[in-house]
């Protein structure tokens, strides 16, 4: 109870500070006219503390869910929490998960993930747009400023990653044989692991794995630029320019068992698909790099179908 309390008085002093104008993480800045018209702080809110009942409608072409997290990182039982983005027809459908980075649904990461989710729909992908830190009380930004904080959700959210997938093999509008993995920043860090070895709680060669699997500018100390054995086809976005998660490791790994491939590009940073202006945050450079924006997205697409198994 006494670990609980100072968490708590930190979300609200951050609730405030955003209240105030002068939080100083860039992924909490609101859209100029959200803040004229006062509603800034209503939005962040309304991202960070919604929970959903199992399902709800939101109307915005997708619906909250809820399951059950298998590996919560605390002492409390976690529902995860994630919207589901479903294309017109019956299906079955190829399915996508993705995963947030270290700042959890701040508001320039949920106008990014469901971009990529409407653009994966138009292609007949489902999606689920997956909420590793609201339903645990680590939103606002605390993961990306605390070491112990980064390291713990990499193995949390591995267990998330694969009770995404054990719901979305569930549903029967979407192809259970065909459900592939996207995550950015430390949910690429996670989707990388996920390559690397499936599903945690499963042993040997028969782990369930992801079809394939995209990561943005992820933390590649994993791969520790030595030769490995992937279990997922792994694909990797980075930003030449990227100093807090530098690329090197990822470009001199090798693989075998799976196909790997680093897409570099020179002028990006970190988050270089949020929609934020070129800035430092706890001195590393971030920030939209349009150009790697678009031509990633196209390359993630071309990479999902490319892999996608026909099943008789």
């Amino acid at each position: 109870m006494q670990l609980a309390k100072p968490t708590r008085t930190k979300e609200i002093t951050r609730m405030q500070r955003v209240a105030c104008g002068k939080f100083a993480h860039p992924l909490l800045i609101i859209d100029r006219q959200l803040r004229r018209a006062g509603l800034g702080v209503l939005l962040v809110a309304v991202v960070v503390l919604f929970s959903a009942g199992g399902r709800s409608t939101a109307g915005n072409g997708y619906e909250y869910v809820e399951f059950a997290a298998s590996h919560s990182g605390q002492s409390e039982q976690v529902l995860l929490r994630a919207q589901l983005f479903r294309p017109p027809g019956d299906g079955p459908f190829p399915g996508v998960i993705l995963m947030h980075g270290c700042g959890g649904w701040l508001p320039a990461v949920q106008r990014a993930l469901q971009s990529y989710a409407r653009f994966l729909v138009e292609s007949r992908f489902a999606v689920l747009n997956l909420d590793s830190f609201g339903p645990r009380k680590r939103s606002g930004g605390m993961v990306c400023e605390s070491l112990p904080l980064l390291t713990d959700a990499r193995k949390y959210r591995v267990y998330d990653a694969f009770d995404a997938l054990r719901y979305m093999k569930a549903l029967d509008y979407v192809d259970s044989d065909n459900v592939f993995l996207m995550g950015q920043s430390n949910g690429g860090s996670v989707a990388i692991t996920a390559a690397l070895a499936g599903d945690p709680r499963a042993s040997g060669r028969t782990r369930a794995a992801f079809r394939a699997v995209v990561a943005y500018y992820p933390w590649c100390g994993d791969l520790a630029g030595r030769h490995v054995i992937l279990v997922s086809p792994l694909l990797i976005f980075a930003g030449g320019q990227d100093d807090w998660t530098p690329p090197d490791e990822c470009a001199r790994t090798t693989a075998s068992g799976a196909t790997l491939q680093v897409k570099i590009y020179s002028q990006a940073a970190h988050s270089f698909d949020l929609d934020i202006v070129r800035q430092r945050y706890l001195g590393k450079l971030l920030g939209k790099n349009d150009y790697a924006t678009r031509d990633s997205r196209e390359r993630m697409l071309a990479f999902f179908r490319r892999h996608i198994a026909q099943v008789p």
